[in-house]
């Protein structure tokens, strides 16, 4: 599926339908660069989960936990990951085969630990269509890159 958002507030609006049909276990990765949008369709799929404090990319933390809402939220920005064992410090396998909804930015850089299914959003940028043009790809994978 692809999508077309010419504004914050439409690719917010975007991650809140996400956060609204999510359901325990599902994870998500997110694929984009910097400034693309991650933060703003997290912060939506947070809002859709019923989730009311403020929801920031935790960059330098590498897990936000967010249990308020109908789901637990687990928020991870892997970009400062100096290699894959640095997961398990964490105990990533709690959370990405939790009861709650994970949410991965950067997750190209762990993708040898990824759940065998898994939802991957591609958020990019497009100029010439104007400066807040995303456009939004998500599909449904396997760990053998097969959409299902």
């Amino acid at each position: 599926m692809t999508v077309e958002s010419y504004s914050a507030e439409e690719t917010f609006a975007f991650g809140r339908r996400i956060g609204e049909k999510a359901s325990p276990g599902d994870v998500y990765t997110l694929i984009g660069d910097l400034g693309a949008g991650k933060t703003v369709l997290t912060q939506g799929v947070a809002k859709g989960l019923g989730i009311e404090e403020a929801v920031n990319s935790p960059t330098f933390t590498i897990l936000q936990i967010y249990e308020e809402g109908r789901l637990p939220f687990y928020h991870f920005d892997v970009y400062r990951i100096g290699c894959v064992e640095e997961m398990d410090e964490i105990g990533y396998e709690d959370y990405f085969y939790g009861k709650g909804v994970c949410f991965i930015e950067w997750a190209g850089l762990i993708k040898e630990i990824l759940p065998e299914h898994h939802v991957e959003i591609r958020i990019g940028k497009d100029l010439g269509k104007g400066p807040d043009y995303r456009r939004i790809t998500v599909e449904d994978k396997n760990i053998s890159g097969n959409v299902t």
